[in-house]
């Protein structure tokens, strides 16, 4: 990237991790980082970028810290958080359930880090490289807010509004894509530029944060214990932060639409308006099913979740065409002794009245193809 090109708005050909590494170096102050497959290259774009001494709309050139392991970089990332500095960390796999621990204590304390994932298997009986969701889905208990792209131009424009929702609901944001399958993709695209970025960044919102930083000039306490008398109450507490987030993401989603016609919502649907089967699935597997399904005989839609956590059910159930008898969920995972995969779990819970159908596919980026939509 040259200095007069720096982070502009143009069409370039990029991967689906420099398009991600792009939008996050926009908003990121710090970026502790240790190095997986697939993910290693958004944190290596970075790196580079503030090797030459790219700055951001923040005024700042990002630092990148590369710690000893993964748990390492999550508990960096959580102490930069707790100091007031916007942080960002790019992992995959076993790399993203070692920062478990602190997923949880972000997500406690209301801080606003954006975790970027390269979703990929995790070990199983043996391991892989590739992808699937095993990773992410196993992070859902965190309480973390997780936000999906389907493709690079999506990896470039999700990214963004995934730190610019972060800082302004002040909730932790797990950005994630399928590795390799996303990651790695290349494709030409329009890149947000730094102007947006600015124009949409909620700057009360940050200086609040920063307002809630450690600073021996103005003392707080984190990280206390709590007995049974008050845990539960503050747990509680944390409700109203939680109930804004999907509005929060829905507005930022009007706004880029406004300043870049691409549209998003927290469920997009796809396919023909009086559908009575539709699929819903999350990811690149979206891309293969959009374009299988004007090919079909018969009345099929597609609904692409995109803000998987908080799950909005108000918003999904204004995503299903009134018309639908059948609905099909698609997971990326096997959970071994569940009832059912985490996706047709939660669509489950809330779609009433309609034939729901469970469906397993791509573990470890096992070909998706358009016969296997039609089928």
């Amino acid at each position: 990237m040259s200095e007069n090109k720096d982070l502009k708005t143009q069409f370039e050909t990029i991967s689906g991790n420099e398009a991600t590494a792009r939008s996050a170096y926009l908003l990121t102050e710090a970026a502790p980082i240790y190095p997986i497959t697939p993910s290693s290259d958004m944190a290596e774009c970075c790196d580079q970028w503030a090797n030459k001494g790219h700055t951001n709309i923040l005024g700042k050139v990002p630092e990148v810290i590369q710690m000893q392991s993964e748990a390492g970089a999550a508990g960096t990332l959580h102490g930069l958080m707790l100091g007031g500095t916007l942080g960002t960390t790019f992992t995959s796999s076993q790399g993203l359930l070692l920062m478990i621990p602190n997923l949880y204590k972000m997500v406690g304390e209301l801080l606003p880090a954006v975790v970027h994932v390269a979703a990929r298997t995790v070990a199983m009986q043996s391991l892989s490289i590739f992808g699937d969701h095993s990773d992410v889905y196993a992070c859902r208990s965190t309480g973390i807010a997780m936000l999906a792209s389907n493709s690079v131009q999506e990896n470039a424009d999700l990214a963004l509004i995934s730190h610019l929702a972060a800082i302004e609901a002040s909730y932790p944001f797990m950005h994630f894509f399928d590795g390799f399958r996303t990651s790695h993709e290349f494709n030409k695209i329009q890149i947000p530029d730094k102007m947006i970025a600015e124009k949409l960044l909620n700057r009360k919102a940050l200086t609040k944060f920063r307002s809630r930083a450690l600073n021996p000039e103005n003392p707080k306490i984190y990280g206390t214990t709590e007995n049974s008398d008050t845990f539960f109450q503050h747990r509680e507490a944390a409700n109203p932060y939680i109930n804004t987030v999907p509005n929060v993401v829905e507005n930022y989603m009007q706004e880029f639409a406004k300043l870049t016609g691409r549209k998003y919502n927290l469920f997009d649907y796809v396919g023909d308006p009086q559908a009575e089967h539709i699929i819903i699935a999350m990811g690149s597997a979206c891309e293969t099913i959009e374009e299988t399904l004007p090919k079909l005989n018969g009345k099929f839609g597609l609904i692409k979740v995109r803000l998987y956590r908080p799950f909005s059910a108000t918003h999904l159930l204004k995503a299903i065409p009134n018309t639908t008898k059948t609905i099909t969920v698609l997971d990326r995972t096997k959970e071994n002794g569940a009832v059912g995969d985490p996706l047709y779990l939660d669509i489950a819970a809330v779609v009433r009245n309609k034939t729901i159908i469970a469906g397993r596919y791509g573990l470890s980026s096992k070909e998706f193809t358009p016969d296997m939509v039609a089928t």
